[in-house]
């Protein structure tokens, strides 16, 4: 129970940590769609998108590969040889990525960026930064030093929040917006180093069995790949097909249907850690219990977030961008938003196949979730638009939650919690007859119905007795500190 209970603090932590993390997006979706033209912001959007990209593939699968076995290591020595050759591959790969994108910053800025070569420019200088920024807070994650960890990235996301806003209402436009990026980048990576630095000291790196831990993170490199095909290649294709400020009209619809990813985050960066100490130890029965509990607590807040976020897509989007964008937009979030919980349950099956070492499967998922998704966006974009792009995210998603847990269920079966599922679906349809009734439009009333159904929700959950007295005595504990 006091494991359990750590566990759920530090959930909690990184869970106040990521909802800055994703409400980043939806806080800067006012300043920019009202004072950046349409492409402006298509094309900011573009540079989100290939953030997520380019530093996930340069860090070639290591911060998989540290999440895994640093937690085994015993001395110091090893520890800080392990990190530094990792440190070192990364360097190089960032640096090439860099190098890459700034040779071809004119045929990338004409393809993707409305022929903004200045933009893509200052982006190269930020991918290798980013990439840096991956390694470093994967240390902080395999040391579970979660407090430090949730002040760097609290402190990145602030940040940035207050330069980019400040460079907008200035009148810098999106120039001043990406060059705020760039600095944030910069200012963290430091930060992290001087931290890092303290702790370690300086070693040169021996790069002692570098090649099993590439092997274990390689075959990642597909799967994050394809994932990202998933997630965002449809901003590419869009771009492509019908302009940036067809982008621009997609993605605010896509920011705030993703918000229901903020519940999943803090169990992906801690279930690997504490689930990796069990499995290596032969500790089956708490490696279930975990999993069990974690898709338990993850489906209790993001099956009402689903239905919430769906009905009042368009009324958020009048409030925090344009009507224009909220008319063309607000249709995105539904697909997104259920796309968002199917990712989180995938999620959960995730972790036994990493746990079992089969990394490559995870990779061939999310190449044929990937590659369905790629091929109807092409097929169907130029002709339906962007709600075909949402239509075939939330498709791929299917598959590859369907694919994923028959895979894991093979090797490690847990309780599912379906019992469950049908009293939050129950539970959820009952709130939404709340917000259909009240139907807010301004922002107060908004929150307002938001509270009011959050409260509806779990009074429901309670009367249909949901969670058992361990699990209601945990929470009680955890509300006492």
């Amino acid at each position: 129970m006091q494991e359990y209970k750590l566990f759920a603090q530090r959930i909690g932590l990184i869970g106040f940590t990521n909802f800055i993390i994703n409400f980043r997006g939806v806080i800067l979706l006012p300043v920019l769609t009202k004072s950046l033209p349409i492409e402006d912001y298509g094309v900011w959007a573009q540079v989100m998108v290939t953030i997520g990209l380019v530093p996930s593939l340069m860090v070639l699968g290591l911060p998989m590969s540290m999440v895994r076995f640093l937690p085994s290591v015993k001395t110091r020595e090893e520890f800080r040889d392990i990190f530094y050759s990792f440190l070192s591959v990364v360097t190089f790969t960032g640096l090439l990525a860099a190098l890459a994108v700034y040779l071809l910053s004119d045929f990338i800025a004409d393809t993707l960026f409305g022929s903004n070569k200045v933009i893509v420019e200052i982006l190269s200088l930020i991918l290798f930064f980013e990439t840096l920024w991956m390694i470093m807070y994967t240390f902080f994650r395999a040391t579970q030093q979660v407090k430090k960890y949730s002040i760097l990235q609290s402190v990145k996301e602030l940040l940035l929040l207050v330069l980019v806003v400040t460079s907008v209402l200035q009148g810098r436009g999106l120039l001043g917006a990406v060059e705020a990026l760039l600095a944030d980048s910069f200012i963290i990576v430091l930060l992290s180093t001087i931290i890092i630095i303290t702790q370690l000291g300086l070693s040169v790196p021996k790069f002692r069995n570098l090649i099993s831990y590439l092997k274990y993170g390689v075959p990642t490199i597909p799967g994050n790949m394809s994932k990202w095909i998933l997630n965002s290649s449809d901003r590419y294709v869009i771009g492509g097909f019908l302009g940036t400020s067809a982008v621009g009209y997609y993605s605010p619809g896509y920011v705030l249907g993703n918000i229901l990813q903020v519940f999943m985050a803090p169990l992906n960066f801690m279930l690997p850690v504490v689930l990796s100490k069990h499995y290596d130890e032969n500790d089956i029965y708490e490696v279930r219990n975990y999993l069990s509990y974690s898709l338990k607590y993850f489906l209790a807040v993001a099956i009402p977030g689903v239905f919430g976020l769906s009905l009042l897509s368009k009324q958020l989007l009048l409030i925090l961008s344009t009507p224009e964008i909220a008319e063309q937009s607000y249709i995105i979030t539904p697909f997104v938003a259920l796309s968002a919980l199917l990712f989180g349950v995938f999620s959960v099956f995730q972790k036994v196949a990493l746990l079992e070492k089969k990394t490559h499967v995870i990779g061939t998922i999310w190449l044929i979730a990937g590659s369905i998704n790629l091929v109807l966006n092409l097929l169907l974009i130029p002709y339906i638009g962007i709600i075909a792009a949402a239509a075939t995210t939330l498709l791929s998603f299917m598959t590859a939650l369907g694919i994923m847990a028959y895979y894991s269920l093979r090797f490690l079966r847990f309780d599912m919690n379906f019992r469950f599922m049908l009293k939050s679906v129950f539970s959820s349809t009952l709130m939404s007859g709340i917000i259909l009734l009240w139907y807010p439009e301004d922002f107060f009333s908004i929150f307002g119905t938001v509270g009011i159904s959050v409260l509806f929700y779990f009074a429901m959950l309670m009367i249909l007795k949901s969670f058992d007295k361990n699990e209601i005595n945990l929470f009680k504990k955890i509300l006492r500190l």
